[in-house]
């Protein structure tokens, strides 16, 4: 856990943290910080592979793990199904799911296949509005939905690929969730933190170009953590950030300012 000392303005909180594959997760900084917060957590592993390691990490933080594959039909439901009967009410959701195809991702815009692309814009970018379908009912109190972008939905960044696109829509969806969710209390955030070294990441070429010149252009001179990234995504989720809906949050060092 962290050594800093941090108010506990989520006391009383259910939040679902979806995406943690191990502890250098985004997801999982996320995690912790509502936790160090003091939110009551669940979370979710994509498939078998990661069901121990994931069930570790919550074990740790005291936290309900449940599986939870976006393309396999009926988990998201199942998921949501088990926070009504286990919380009763949700306060807050995140969604840090991406995928896309090898080929599809390391291959140019042009050259990617429609399946590929199907798949990348279904398990990235729809799950998350499929994620607030079964939220919002759940959310009687109000809360937040968070879901996960980058840089590369706004401006071309060479290796990211289709993945551009996919981010573009997902920060589309956001603003138009915000919109339709907003008089029921419900914030809706797209967190957008720089190149971090993430197993996700790892599958993107040349990954390391990208993040070491980020770095080099951040204003902050260093890039963002997943610890960074959790605690500017918690702050979003107390009460008194209820006036804040959405935007795309940055949490690069300032990276994205600089051309």
């Amino acid at each position: 856990m962290s050594s800093r000392t941090v108010a506990r303005p989520l006391e009383g909180k259910n939040i679902l943290v979806t995406g943690i594959a191990d502890e250098k997760s985004i997801a999982w900084g996320c995690a912790k910080a509502f936790h160090d917060m003091g939110a009551s957590l669940a979370v979710t592993y994509r498939n078998d592979r990661d069901r121990d390691a994931v069930g570790a990490l919550a074990e740790r933080l005291e936290a309900l793990c449940l599986p939870l594959d976006v393309m396999v039909e009926g988990q998201m439901k199942a998921v949501f199904e088990r926070l009504s009967s286990h919380f009763g009410v949700l306060h807050s959701a995140l969604h840090s799911i991406a995928f896309a195809p090898k080929a599809d991702l390391h291959g140019s815009l042009t050259d990617c296949s429609r399946a590929g692309f199907l798949k990348a814009m279904d398990c990235s970018c729809y799950s998350f509005i499929e994620m607030a379908h079964y939220a919002a009912p759940l959310m009687t109190a109000g809360g937040t939905l968070f879901t996960m972008s980058y840089h590369g939905a706004h401006r071309v960044t060479e290796h990211y690929n289709v993945m551009g696109p996919v981010k573009a829509a997902l920060e589309s969806s956001m603003r138009y969730l915000a919109h339709e969710l907003g008089r029921q209390g419900i914030r809706v955030h797209a967190i957008s933190p720089g190149p971090i070294r993430t197993r996700a990441a790892s599958g993107i070429a040349d990954f390391e170009d990208m993040a070491n010149d980020a770095e080099q252009r951040a204003p902050a001179g260093a890039m963002a953590g997943i610890e960074d990234v959790g605690y500017a995504t918690a702050m979003l989720a107390v009460d008194s950030a209820r006036m804040l809906t959405g935007s795309t949050v940055y949490v690069d060092g300032g990276a994205h300012i600089m051309n």
